[in-house]
């Protein structure tokens, strides 16, 4: 790795932590917390040769710099997805599980030069405390959980971007579908507003009722 890289703290975690940089993929989750609309995650790979300046915990940054790193991540990253678990599978699974099947997802995607990503040697960083059940088909591979990673590690850092601005933009999606919550607003999260908004108009086909248990009761 360039010394220009290991002057960000983040990269050079992942240099340490995954030996070889160009090995290591990064892995989160946004949309846990929302009581409406899908889960989402993302995977990422990046690529040694263009370093992205400013990547940090996405909840750390404004609207404005996600969108741009969102932008400079799907240019120059060696590989990347996004994926989702929908609110039928939070309600069916949990959003644990739900969140682990998303991750899991965004993993088995990852694809470099058409080839899927699961049977090279990769060192997987996962954020949090929990990881996925993802199989990795070389023996070199390792899969570890690092805890606050999105502030630690550059791919998850990277990962965390990706995953929170497809939510975002989801979001905006659903409140166009369902204007009368607000979701532009407060993105599917337990506000004052959106509480008041299911109160008057019940949850809709969006919602995950099971969150909704101190609000409205049984759904």
């Amino acid at each position: 790795m360039e010394k220009s890289h290991l002057n960000c703290p983040l990269y050079a975690f992942d240099e340490t932590y995954g030996g070889s940089f160009g090995s290591v993929v990064g892995i989160d989750e946004a949309g846990r917390g929302p009581l409406a609309g899908d889960v989402f995650a993302a995977a990422v790979i990046l690529d040694m040769g263009k370093p992205i300046a400013g990547l940090n915990d996405s909840k750390k940054l404004s609207e404005d710099k996600r969108e741009r790193l969102y932008e400079e991540i799907i240019a120059n990253s060696r590989a990347y997805a996004i994926a989702r678990a929908t609110v039928a599978e939070i309600e069916e699974f949990n959003i644990l599980g739900a969140t682990m099947l998303a991750m899991k997802r965004a993993y088995e995607q990852l694809t470099i030069d058409g080839q899927l990503t699961v049977n090279a040697p990769l060192t997987v960083l996962v954020d949090g405390n929990k990881a996925p059940q993802i199989t990795v088909n070389c023996q070199l591979s390792t899969v570890n959980c690092v805890v606050k990673g999105d502030g630690l590690s550059a791919a998850i850092a990277a990962a965390s971007i990706l995953a929170k601005v497809a939510r975002d933009r989801y979001a905006l999606e659903l409140d166009a579908l369902f204007p009368q919550y607000g979701f532009a607003k407060h993105k599917g999260y337990g506000t004052r507003l959106h509480r008041e908004m299911i109160l008057n108009h019940g949850a809709s086909e969006v919602h995950r009722k099971s969150f909704l248990k101190k609000i409205i009761g049984d759904v």
